[in-house]
């Protein structure tokens, strides 16, 4: 799947089948469902899925929080705007 196929499955009800959590995750924040985000990456110990989780409490405004599961998620920097952060996560994801 490719980065715009990702984005307009998000006009769909549900995800694809395919998904990884992480990615997932990004598809129900894309539909504003920040909970049900969350819920798939809140125990994910993973890379990918801290890294997703660090960027949903940034989204939040929960910067500290937010900060704790990038140092956890080896990244040290994020993308100026949210929109930024959520595209190069989703290629990132896709890409693997």
């Amino acid at each position: 799947m490719k980065a715009i196929q990702f984005r307009e499955s998000t006009r769909q009800q549900i995800p694809p089948e395919d998904l990884s959590a992480p990615l997932a995750a990004l598809w129900w924040d894309a539909k504003g469902d920040w909970t049900q985000a969350h819920g798939l990456v809140d125990e994910l110990e993973t890379k990918d899925g801290m890294a997703v989780h660090a960027y949903l409490h940034r989204k939040e405004g929960s910067l500290a929080n937010a900060d704790y599961w990038y140092a956890r998620a080896g990244r040290e920097f994020h993308r100026p705007e949210l929109d930024d952060e959520w595209e190069a996560l989703v290629a990132e994801l896709l890409a693997k």
